[in-house]
């Protein structure tokens, strides 16, 4: 029984990288849908201010938190409004590469 000694201990070490990288990718995919989420709201405030006449552009900047301003495009036309945010990533590359879009329209009556 000695030889077994700490088995559990390495066996534990040699998984670790993996159990951090499936942390990670779910992190990244919860930041991804918390992105869309926000986008949207973003796209919805912004056309809803377009109908009543108001800054578009600033009304979606003014719906997200600041952190995710660096990140975002609005597109302005009337009646429609298109919100592209690029999700949070300690990763360049992913940074880089997501990005998630939303569009609303309102009609004035």
């Amino acid at each position: 029984m000695a030889p077994e000694r700490g088995q559990a201990s390495l066996e534990l070490l040699g998984a670790l990288p993996a159990v951090l990288l499936v942390g990670a990718v779910v992190l990244q995919l919860l930041a991804l849908g918390y992105s869309a989420a926000l986008a949207g709201s973003a796209a919805e405030a912004g056309a809803l201010a377009a109908a009543g006449g108001g800054d578009a552009r600033g009304a979606a900047r003014a719906a997200v938190p600041g952190w995710s301003r660096a990140g975002m495009r609005v597109t302005s036309l009337p009646g429609h409004v298109s919100v592209r945010l690029r999700p949070p990533s300690p990763l360049t590359v992913v940074r880089r590469t997501l990005e998630v879009h939303a569009s609303a329209e309102v009609e004035k009556p």
